[in-house]
């Protein structure tokens, strides 16, 4: 029987990083949880033991139900029937069987009936639910909407949601319309106050993923007369009030499961979230950090299968007498996606066990006052989450894009065709990245670590960690690549032009981001073997990566960049 956690060792060592003790001693407080939960645990091993097993049953859920049900889902899909969606029949069973595990609510507090868990094991579940169907990933993972409830709501919203999220039903984001999609100061969605307390939602939300829900965060204006993002507010729209139909369900290109609707709002009752004014300008930044995260898992995901799909071909297929994986060609491809599935990944448990720490203690400052350490620890990891986020989302989509391309490529005729699971993995990555902020829009969110030196700095802590001996030409190569970036991105500033640091800012990224996961691979190749292969390849790739870039840069000015800008 599959089951898709067992089945790849990457990620065990990935949940065994050296940091993890300090995220769930952390996260547990010391383990106090034990005297009113029997099912919490008692101490450090207790605790990595219930995340192995429950990630365990995730990836047998996902090895037998969910990957045997993505298929039919893709065929069958979603439809709508009198303003409401009726979920394809596999889809259906996906929910009811990860209800029934348990698997809901995992990252919530336990008083509210979740698991307790840590980011880091909680994305890992997304990684591996991503694998099996990455449509499904974005219903199932979407429960992450309660994170903003638990930050930001009053403890009557905390106790009546995130209960009902731990049981099993399902939420949404409720952001974009027909005239605001990335712009979201533009939001224009009705929010009126009513005397009970309570407001009412009128207008059309498009683009909406899953947005038949049970429970909704919904972005909307709430201040009459206004046109920017301070007159936008959070609210939780529950179903069960009616008020919102389902207009339509796009007809999109992958994702065949996962219902995009384009909603209508008519005198829809719901009630506020935190404080007014602030529902862009703090609550759906923290809601897109998270949600952006989550696309990096689901990218890990889709470039893990395509990798497998396309080295399990390579295996069977014989041309001219032998394997086409004999084939150098064939073979250089598969080591590529290979390498660049772990630099990804690399990055992707990184950023989450940054994320863990500084969303612990921001939860530690609640219940007491942090100590001077604690609050640097803090700032600290905060700032390098909000680096590697943007960086993780931007690349990881773009391998995971490039991943499914070359899986078709290894395919050959038979990877544009519908008997191999190929194609559809190929429409399923497309969506990667696009939503959630496009590639561009992670560069917009990641230059000023750049341009603020915080890349750098993170690049020189990393080459001052120790590793194996024999990755040394490999950190020689990183060191490199290194002078090379910061050389380009002296370059760049000296010209004091925010246009031509604009134009050149995915070059800028992208080198930053080879450098810091070739850095990660050394570290995973000194805790294990298995990852020197990888660390290799990529350090080599990224090299020659970072010195396409450089050179671009250095042959062209500020003057020039006009030439290299639409006009008609």
């Amino acid at each position: 029987m599959a089951n898709f956690y067992t089945d790849n060792p990457d990620l065990k060592h990935h949940l065994n990083h050296p940091l993890m003790r300090k995220i769930v001693e952390l996260k547990e407080r010391n383990y106090t949880d034990a005297e009113k939960f029997d099912y919490a645990p008692f101490n450090f091993e207790d605790a990595m033991d219930s995340y192995d097993k429950v990630l365990e049953i995730v990836g047998e859920l996902c090895g037998t139900t969910i990957a045997e049900n993505a298929e039919s889902v893709d065929h069958q899909g979603p439809r709508v029937e009198n303003g409401r969606v009726i979920y394809a029949d596999g889809t259906q069973q996906n929910i009811e069987a990860c209800r029934k595990a348990g698997l809901m609510g995992m990252a919530m507090p336990r008083r509210y009936g979740g698991l307790n868990f840590p980011i880091t094991p909680y994305i890992m579940a997304a990684d591996i639910v991503s694998r099996a169907d990455t449509g499904f990933e974005n219903l199932w993972g979407l429960q992450d909407c309660a994170e903003t409830i638990y930050e930001f709501a009053d403890e009557d919203q905390k106790q009546r949601y995130i209960t009902r999220v731990c049981a099993g039903e399902t939420m949404s984001m409720d952001l974009t319309e027909p005239d605001a999609g990335s712009d979201l100061q533009s939001v224009m969605l009705k929010a009126t106050p009513q005397e009970d307390g309570t407001w009412l939602l009128n207008g059309v939300k498009r683009f909406i993923t899953n947005g038949d829900s049970d429970i909704h965060l919904v972005l909307a204006r709430s201040e009459e007369g206004t046109k920017d993002g301070r007159g936008l507010s959070m609210f939780i729209y529950d179903k069960r009030n009616g008020g919102v139909t389902v207009r339509r369900i796009e007809n999109k290109m992958g994702i065949k499961g996962s219902p995009t609707c384009e909603l209508v709002y008519k005198n829809a009752k719901a009630e506020l979230c935190g404080s007014r004014r602030l529902g862009l300008i703090k609550y759906v930044m923290a809601l897109m950090n998270g949600a952006r995260l989550g696309i990096a898992a689901q990218s890990v995901g889709v470039s893990e299968i395509a990798y497998r799909e396309a080295l399990a071909y390579a295996k069977d297929r014989r041309q001219f007498g032998k394997a086409i994986i004999e084939f150098p060609a064939v073979a250089e491809i598969l080591s590529t996606m290979k390498a660049k599935l772990d630099a990804s990944r690399s990055l992707l448990y990184a950023t989450a066990r940054f994320v863990d720490m500084y969303k612990i203690y921001e939860d530690i400052a609640k219940e007491r006052t942090l100590t001077p350490e604690e609050r640097a620890e803090m700032k600290y990891y905060s700032k390098l989450a909000d680096a590697c986020t943007p960086m993780v989302k931007g690349m990881g989509s773009e391998f995971c894009n490039q991943n499914a391309y070359d899986c078709i490529q290894i395919h050959g005729g038979s990877g544009f065709m519908k008997d191999y699971a190929c194609e559809r993995i190929y429409r399923d990555a497309r969506i990667t990245s696009i939503y959630e902020g496009t590639t561009q829009l992670q560069v917009v969110a990641a230059i000023r670590h750049v341009t603020t030196g915080t890349y750098s700095k993170f690049i020189q802590e990393l080459d001052a960690a120790e590793y194996a001996e024999c990755l040394k030409p490999l950190q020689a190569k990183l060191q490199s690549m290194t002078a090379v970036y910061e050389a380009a991105v002296a370059k760049v500033a000296d010209a004091k032009d925010t246009a031509y640091t604009d134009f050149m800012a995915r070059r800028m990224v992208e080198m930053a981001g080879h450098i810091v996961m070739g850095y990660l691979l050394l570290d995973d190749a000194t805790r294990s073997e298995g990852f020197a292969k990888s660390a290799s390849n990529y350090v080599r790739f990224g090299e020659a990566e970072v010195a396409r870039h450089a050179e671009f840069i250095n042959k062209f000015n500020a003057e020039s960049i006009a030439d290299y800008t639409y006009a008609e």
